[in-house]
Order: structure tokens, then C-alpha cells, then sequence
């Protein structure tokens, strides 16, 4: 079996935890970090997240703390989404049995990524602060990434948004437009996909509450993270998308574009452009019925996992 080599930058929120229950247990990647920023919580409670679902999981990765603001303006969080302690419905520990690295993320990206080979992808979930910083920190280490997967923009617009905003770019602009500069080959899962096309209908999450432990945890975090704005209740999975897309492939149907983003009138706003050779791959499609299914066989392939629900 391929192992993709990855690491994981993510502010966990409800949707990143969800998509880190599939990504921290799944034999097809070999995750060499897991590193922090603020984005749908502060950085603090983002870290504490983390570590809470390593014990939840009991599984081992190391964690560092990113950036707790925006490289040049003061970014929200989303906590009226996620919840205040970023976990929609489920209330975490305050204390974890895992601990940070002393090291911060940048520092500890860049060792990551200096010691392999050209093959360590960055998934960013979350703003780019912390990969934007690590570009104009050391870019030396620009030739050594070969790709990074990210979720966000939103070159279709989203309800609720203005068109072409989504809170990961809107979040740091300018961190986005460093990464884009670097010209670093780029996937771009739009939030479009997690929340128009592969979202969770209303009875899907209902089953996968009866499912097992981590059907029920999934439903506990789902139930206080309906999406705004559709006729329907609906669970977005935008940051399964884009771990779905390295190792599902198939599941996606991407187009080449260039893409600008908007750092002064309408912050976050992403330009799409059409280019066969561009730079970057945007999900445009996925199959919606493989994705569900490949997302309830996930949760009944975890029944091992046994939770504690001292918040049941």
C-alpha cells in the first residue's frame, strides 16, 4: 500500500475534527505532523482540540502550536459556528494526558519537511498563517514541497457569504497570496464542495449516531453545527474533502486554474481563471453516493475505538 506522507495544519473546529478522526487512523498516510493555528478557535483551544482527540483516539502524533493571529490584520474566529470550545455539541477535557511540542510549528515544519525528500505533503484546513510564514521564513524549503492540499476559497460563492469569501482565505489574505506566489503546486477544495454537494443530509447523521463510539461522538459535535443558511439541516464535510482527495482520488473530478485572492477591497474574494497549464487544481465535482458511502464504511471500519462520554 502507498503511504502519502503528510502534515496536518488545522484550527479544530468541528469539521476539522471530524475529518482528523479519518486522517489520524487511516493506513494510507503517515503523518509526520500535526500543527496548530487560529482560525475557528483560538490557537490555545485549537491545540487543546488536538491533544483531546489524540487521547480520545489513543494514537500518537506530534502537536505544535502555530500562530494565534493573522500575519497583518486582526482575523475573527468562527466560535458562533463551532461552538466556544470549538467542538460543537461535545465538551472536551480541560486537561489532555498528550502535550505539545516545546517547538513551534514553523520551526518544527520546516525540520519535517528538511529531512525528507521531496515528499511530504501539507494539508492546510485552517488560514495559511502558519505555511505562509514557513515560505517567507525559510524559502529554501519551497523546492521541497511537492504539493499542498488546502480547504478554502470559494470561487462559486456560498450562502450566507459574499460571493467568493470563504473564512479560511478571508481569515489571512495575505498569508494565502504568499502561497500562491510561492507557485508550490496547489489543490484547492472549495468550500462549495463540503457544503453543496457532499454534505450530510439530516437522516444520514442520524445513522451514523447509533453506529458506534465515533458515530455517536460525530453526532454529539454534528448536533450544534447545523449549517446557516439552507432549507435543509446539513452537516458540511469541507476538510474530509480535501484529506479525501489524496487518498480517494477518484472521488473528484478537478479542473486547472489561476487563482488570485483579493488582499484590499473585498479581503478573501478568490479569481478563478481557466488555464490548462495553471498552477492550480480546483475540485470542481464529487461522487456524492461513493463519498457517503466511503464515509459510513470509515465510521464502522473505528468500532475498536472505545470512548469515555463523561459529557453524555
Amino acid at each position: 500500500m502507498k503511504k502519502y506522507k503528510v502534515i496536518i495544519d488545522t484550527d479544530p473546529g468541528v469539521d476539522d475534527t471530524a475529518c482528523l478522526i479519518f486522517a489520524l487512523t487511516d493506513k494510507k498516510l503517515d503523518v509526520k505532523l500535526i500543527t496548530t493555528v487560529r482560525g475557528n478557535v483560538e490557537v490555545e483551544t485549537s491545540t487543546r482540540n488536538i491533544l483531546h482527540l489524540l487521547d480520545l483516539l489513543n494514537v500518537d502524533y506530534p502537536v505544535a502550536k502555530g500562530a494565534n493571529k493573522a500575519l497583518h490584520r486582526n482575523s475573527p474566529t468562527a466560535e458562533d459556528v463551532h461552538s466556544k470550545e470549538g467542538l460543537g455539541g461535545w465538551i472536551p477535557a480541560e486537561k489532555t494526558e498528550h502535550t505539545a511540542l516545546k517547538e513551534n510549528a514553523v520551526e518544527a515544519m520546516y525540520k519535517v519537511i528538511s529531512e525528507g525528500n521531496g515528499d511530504i505533503i501539507p494539508f492546510i484546513f485552517g488560514p495559511h498563517t502558519n505555511i505562509a510564514t514557513l515560505i517567507q521564513k525559510h524559502p529554501d524549503v519551497v523546492k521541497k514541497i511537492p504539493k499542498i492540499i488546502f480547504m478554502g476559497g470559494s470561487p462559486f460563492g456560498v450562502p450566507g457569504f459574499p460571493d467568493h469569501i470563504s473564512f479560511n482565505i478571508s481569515s489571512d489574505p495575505e498569508a494565502f497570496k504568499i502561497v500562491l506566489d510561492s507557485k508550490i503546486p496547489l489543490v484547492m477544495v472549495p468550500s462549495d464542495m463540503g457544503r453543496r454537494k457532499a454534505y450530510l443530509t439530516e437522516d444520514f447523521v442520524y445513522k451514523i449516531k447509533d453506529t458506534n463510539d465515533i458515530g455517536k461522538f460525530l453526532f454529539l459535535m454534528y448536533d450544534k453545527y447545523w449549517e446557516k443558511g439552507y432549507p435543509d439541516k446539513r452537516i458540511a464535510t469541507n476538510d474530509t474533502c480535501a484529506y479525501m482527495y489524496l487518498t480517494h482520488k477518484n472521488l473528484f473530478k478537478t479542473i486547472r486554474t489561476d487563482v488570485e485572492v483579493d488582499t484590499i477591497e473585498t479581503p478573501g474574494k478568490t479569481f478563478v481563471n481557466m488555464n490548462k497549464k495553471g498552477n492550480v487544481k480546483l475540485v470542481v465535482a464529487v461522487r456524492r453516493e461513493k463519498f457517503l458511502k466511503l464515509y459510513m464504511k470509515k465510521i464502522k471500519a473505528l468500532d475498536n475505538v472505545k470512548i469515555n462520554f463523561l459529557y453524555d
